[in-house]
């Protein structure tokens, strides 16, 4: 199994949102990265959801329910994917960014590194990291 991070502005898609549609498919990604990450995430693996700009907090987990397919929203041909992902639990306490960059054992992580990234892989330790921030 692997494990992820994707990033919502809260006002666009809020996990809120998301538990109330049981699911989605995550499109609109429009970046060669981030598609790349897409195409290798697979029916299972755990996702962190994480409010991007107004809130910056790790808010849940969700799982992958499909592998990538073409992005619906996308020119066809063009080569843009989509997963689809289902929530699998809330936190019980939002993990913000600033509790992010203040525990070492999280300095390596993408979210760090390549901000503006709206998809990346985590290693499972950074993952378990976050989940024990959020218990």
């Amino acid at each position: 199994m692997n494990h992820w991070l994707v990033k919502s502005e809260p006002a666009a898609y809020s996990w809120a949102d998301f538990i109330r549609d049981g699911g989605t498919a995550w499109t609109g990604v429009r970046n060669y990265q981030a598609r790349n990450f897409l195409q290798q995430m697979q029916p299972g693996d755990l996702v962190l959801y994480y409010h991007s700009v107004s809130d910056k907090q790790v808010v849940g987990v969700a799982q992958v329910a499909a592998a990538a397919a073409p992005d619906a929203t996308a020119e066809a041909g063009s080569g843009w994917v989509a997963v689809h992902l289902k929530p699998h639990e809330p936190l019980a306490r939002p993990v913000s960014l600033a509790q992010i960059k203040q525990d070492q054992r999280l300095n390596q992580i993408g979210l760090l590194r390549q901000s503006r990234l709206s998809v990346m892989p985590l290693r499972a330790e950074e993952f378990d990291v976050i989940l024990e921030l959020g218990a």
